[in-house]
């Protein structure tokens, strides 16, 4: 099956949608995090009141990021495409949703999504947890070979082959250390549109 022919589409949005903007080891580094742990894990292994006050600086610090997203190269023509072709598409983060709303306007991108199809931490366990891929795909109805996963992080694509869904690599360096998790890999969402 042609990539462009299926109808059920999953797109991470940092990084994927949109262009890459965090730097998530200067945040660690100014907080104290472990250097080689993620983020929300380091946040649940510590837990207690400096937990939830990181939590607090975290969603202070995404949010700032949210309001400077820039669409990805390619992102708008491909969801024009997939939307003139009667595609179901959804986000999948781990941000949160409202934050992941804010992305999405800021990048000009929202009018492509309902706030239903936008799943962040707080409606499903983090990537690379597949719930929040599969619960996507159950609302859609939809047969895990029919569904699409974007991502360019490796829980990404973690995600999307544990919930059984055709993977798509976006490195824009083209290097792809993950390429192995991974059904096809592009530098660009551009080349989707060429398949």
């Amino acid at each position: 099956m042609d990539t462009l022919s299926r109808r059920h589409w999953i797109f991470d949005l940092d990084g994927t949608l949109t262009v890459a903007m965090h730097d998530f080891d200067a945040f660690k580094g100014a907080h104290g995090l472990p250097p080689d742990v993620p983020i929300l894990e380091a946040l649940d292994a510590m837990g207690g009141p400096r937990a939830a006050s990181l939590h607090v600086r975290l969603a202070d610090w995404e949010r700032d990021v949210a309001a400077q997203s820039m669409a990805q190269p390619g992102a708008r023509e491909l969801l024009e495409t997939l939307a003139a072709r009667g595609a179901r598409m959804g986000i999948l983060t781990r941000n949160t949703r409202a934050i992941a709303l804010a992305t999405l306007e800021a990048a000009r991108l929202d009018g492509f999504f309902t706030e239903a199809l936008v799943i962040g931490r707080d409606e499903a366990p983090p990537k690379p947890d597949p719930a929040g891929a599969v619960a996507l795909m159950r609302r859609w109805g939809a047969a895990a070979g029919d569904a699409v996963l974007v991502g360019d992080f490796l829980f990404d694509l973690q995600a999307g082959r544990r919930a059984g869904a055709h993977v798509i690599y976006l490195d824009p360096s083209g290097d792809f250390p993950h390429r192995a998790e991974a059904d096809r890999c592009v530098t660009s969402l551009i080349e989707l549109l060429e398949s």
